[in-house]
């Protein structure tokens, strides 16, 4: 029996983006992945619209929280198989020495918090990313990790970074 995969997503403020990839992938991945998310600045609270969009699609969101990646740093952290940002500016910083060695893709979206506009437009902003993120997600979860070495499993995961970028607006 193999054990469940641990993977973290970044984002500079963990507030929507990484928050909504780790809600996806726990629901979606039970049993393979466990998911984590974290923000180099934290923004202290999960942003409204994420946690809407997230029980609106049945996404458990009772552990949503925003926190420090500093917590995924220390000692008895649990050891990550794989890191992903999500945001263009936490991919430009210098991250902290994760444990286990995790393989790292850059899986940008743009910021649906930055939209600016009325509740329906900043929805649709939030339903694309969320959109964009699950479909990257799919694919990870659709991909033989037993059978990939690691340079193979690199390239796919860059690959998956690339799928779906700018989608039209709705």
């Amino acid at each position: 029996m193999r054990r469940e995969m641990n993977v973290l997503f970044l984002c500079t403020g963990n507030s929507a983006r990484s928050i909504m990839a780790e809600a996806c992938l726990n629901a979606a991945g039970k049993g393979r992945f466990v998911a984590y998310s974290a923000g180099s600045h934290p923004a202290g609270e999960v942003n409204p619209y994420a946690l809407e969009l997230l029980r609106k699609n049945r996404v458990d969101v009772a552990n949503a929280r925003s926190k420090s990646w500093d917590e995924f740093a220390q000692p008895g952290a649990a050891s990550l198989d794989f890191v992903f940002t999500v945001c263009d500016n936490a991919a430009g910083e210098v991250c902290p020495i994760w444990p286990g060695q995790p393989i790292g893709a850059h899986w940008g979206v743009d910021d649906p918090a930055l939209v600016a506009g009325g509740d329906e437009v900043k929805r649709r902003a939030f339903l694309r990313a969320y959109t964009e993120l699950s479909t990257r997600i799919n694919i990870f979860m659709s991909l033989p990790l037993e059978k990939l070495d690691r340079m193979a499993l690199k390239r796919k995961l860059d690959e998956i970074g690339k799928t779906g970028q700018k989608l039209p607006a709705a």
